[in-house]
């Protein structure tokens, strides 16, 4: 019979992997009866182990990060992406790094320490955030960068799709390791006695607040993507660049477009275009009762400007679809919308473009050159239409060359994450399956049929102005107390026009709502919706403190409240709203509308509410 090890004899606590803690052995409950002095010299060396084991710890979690911060460098332009080899090199160097933080944070005297009231806490975030980095380094970095495409090969597009296709499944199980290290590190203490312990997981838990959604749409784009592409054969989108100095339901008013074709996993532009060659389209489809009892008055699948009216991107979708065909008879497989902030992501990957009139556009700069420079130059309507095409033509040519260099893939792939979180990239396929999928993500631009708190302002421009450019939104959303079995919610939206009163290009300023009131240039005219959670009731509402009456409606089981609101140049105007809210105990979903000025938002949940 083998002999057994000094104090982990019966009593003792087995913890997986890692030992286990003889804080109740025999051998040990002896020596803190009988030899206390001892006791004292084991818990100083307990401790000056943890001490000495978790600055070792420190000092490889320090050079994992450094690891990944030459991870990122190498899927940046600046100069150029890095070899897959280099990427390869320094996510293995990061794994490495994080599991020996790992295993220097296990064992008997970290287990046991952790465990101590209030002394352990910071003991427990430390072992947490070095088991978090373990876990996605050898978990989520390490089968991402196994599913980046080879940067060489006869056909390197058809091979990105091969290692997609291929690799489709890791990726899905990255995304749910993610998920997993996410909750994890939530759970750890927040707020200790070790204030670096706190900060070191505050930062921890906010790369993963970000790494946890771009690692789900990663996995739903790694099962859709291949189809998308053209896996099978040539497949067709229409493109819809959203001009968003005129604010849309979806973010602006469609006017340049392209089309964009696909095949096996080559990318190209077919054409380009403009509003004024679809002024004729009609689009003959049925989007519902609710859709045509909302919106029948601006007959949104006749009028191509009012054809996104709503802020559910694939009604829109479906209008422009069907509205191609019709002028051009051509099928599309599904729509994508972008606008110029967009553009301007795409071009820090792709470095700047040259318009045929030698313009120069670059990140910095197409904003402001295509909302509002664009304006002042041109008098004529043709040509400033001409203008927009043109910056679009402008941006494809470097952006497909970006795309074809599967070193640039990672980069590119970041900005499209980034565009669509923010609201600016929306993605629509006319293929059932495909649908679903892209409708579990915010690149889908659904607007979500689920109860649960909600809060969505929406503004849609009613004079036919480019004047949203100037346009400053915040939304203030606060659950106040519990009522009647739900929440007394009060949302205070804030809307500011920035234009100043001369100096602005008539085409800009003009109102072709031709209201019956005396206006001046710079003065805006808004349809201002606000979106409340389902089964939500309007209980009153102000505007500048002076009662208000909202014209009220649904949009798929959202009730919709809306305001004609004439916005004077350099004015401000306070729209204040009661609701109850049958579900206000947590953070809203926040619905935001992409314009040129992000919306600011501040959203205050309430208590649960017991009956």
């Amino acid at each position: 019979m083998a002999p057994r090890r000094p104090g982990f004899g019966r009593g003792a606590v087995r913890l997986p992997g890692t030992g286990r803690c003889p804080a109740r052995a025999p051998v040990l409950r002896r020596a803190l009866g009988y030899a206390l002095p001892g006791a004292a010299a084991l818990a100083l060396a307990g401790a000056a182990w943890i001490a000495g084991t978790g600055l070792l710890a420190r000092t490889e979690l320090l050079a994992a990060q450094q690891d990944l911060d030459a991870l990122r460098r190498t899927v940046t332009v600046a100069p150029a992406p890095g070899p897959a080899g280099e990427q390869q090199r320094a996510v293995r160097s990061a794994a490495a790094h994080a599991a020996r933080a790992h295993r220097l944070t296990t064992g008997p005297a970290w287990y046991c320490a952790a465990r101590l009231p209030f002394v352990g806490d910071p003991l427990r975030t430390v072992r947490g955030a070095a088991s978090a980095a373990d876990r996605l380094s050898a978990g989520v970095l390490s089968p991402l960068v196994r599913a980046l495409p080879a940067p060489d090969g006869d056909d390197r597009m058809a091979g990105a799709l091969e290692s997609l296709r291929t690799h489709a499944p890791d990726v899905v199980r990255a995304a749910a390791v993610a998920t997993r290290v996410q909750a994890d590190v939530h759970g750890l203490p927040r707020s200790t006695w070790l204030p670096a312990a706190d900060r070191a997981r505050a930062d921890l838990a906010r790369q993963l607040d970000r790494l946890t959604p771009a690692m789900t749409d990663a996995s739903v784009a790694a099962r859709v993507l291949p189809s998308l592409l053209g896996e099978q054969g040539k497949r067709r989108y229409f493109l819809a660049f959203q001009n968003i100095a005129e604010a849309r339901g979806t973010g602006g008013v469609a006017g340049a477009f392209a089309v964009l074709r696909t095949d096996r996993g080559h990318v190209s532009f077919e054409r380009f275009g403009n509003n004024t060659e679809m002024a004729t389209a009609r689009a003959d489809i049925d989007l519902g009762a609710e859709f045509t009892d909302r919106y029948a008055g601006s007959a949104p699948t006749r009028v191509w400007a009012n054809s996104n009216l709503s802020p559910h991107f694939p009604n829109a979708a479906r209008i422009w679809a069907a509205a191609w065909r019709d002028h051009s008879g051509q099928r599309v497989d599904g729509a994508i919308a972008l606008d110029p902030a967009t553009l301007a992501r795409f071009l820090q990957v792709t470095g700047p473009a040259r318009m045929a009139d030698g313009t120069q556009l670059t990140a910095d700069n197409i904003l402001d050159v295509t909302e509002r420079a664009s304006y002042a130059r041109y008098d004529d309507v043709t040509r400033r239409k001409a203008f927009f095409v043109d910056a679009a033509r402008a941006v494809a040519a470097p952006l497909l060359a970006a795309y074809t260099d599967t070193r640039r893939l990672p980069a590119l792939f970041a900005a499209v994450h980034e565009a669509q979180r923010e609201g600016r990239l929306k993605l629509w396929s006319a293929h059932p399956r495909e649908q679903r999928l892209l409708e579990t993500r915010p690149y889908a631009g659904t607007l979500p049929k689920t109860p649960g708190p909600f809060a969505g302002l929406v503004v849609n421009n009613a004079a036919g102005s480019k004047l949203d450019y100037y346009l400053d939104r915040s939304l203030v959303w606060e659950a106040n107390g519990c009522a009647g079995g739900g929440h007394a919610v009060t949302v205070t939206a804030t809307l500011t026009n920035r234009a100043p009163s001369t100096g602005l290009p008539g085409y800009v300023t003009l109102r072709e709502d031709h209201p019956p009131y005396p206006t001046r240039p710079g003065d805006n005219r808004l349809q201002v919706s606000y979106y409340a959670g389902v089964g939500a009731d309007l209980t009153g509402a102000t505007v500048d403190g002076r009662t208000a009456l909202l014209a009220s409606g649904t949009e798929r089981g959202h009730p919709v409240y809306t305001l004609d609101l004439e916005l004077p140049a350099g004015a401000r105007r306070t729209l204040v709203l009661h609701l109850w809210e049958p579900h206000a105990d947590s953070t809203p979903v926040l619905l935001r509308q992409p314009l040129v000025t992000p919306l600011r938002a501040t959203l205050k949940p309430g208590s649960a509410c017991h009956t």
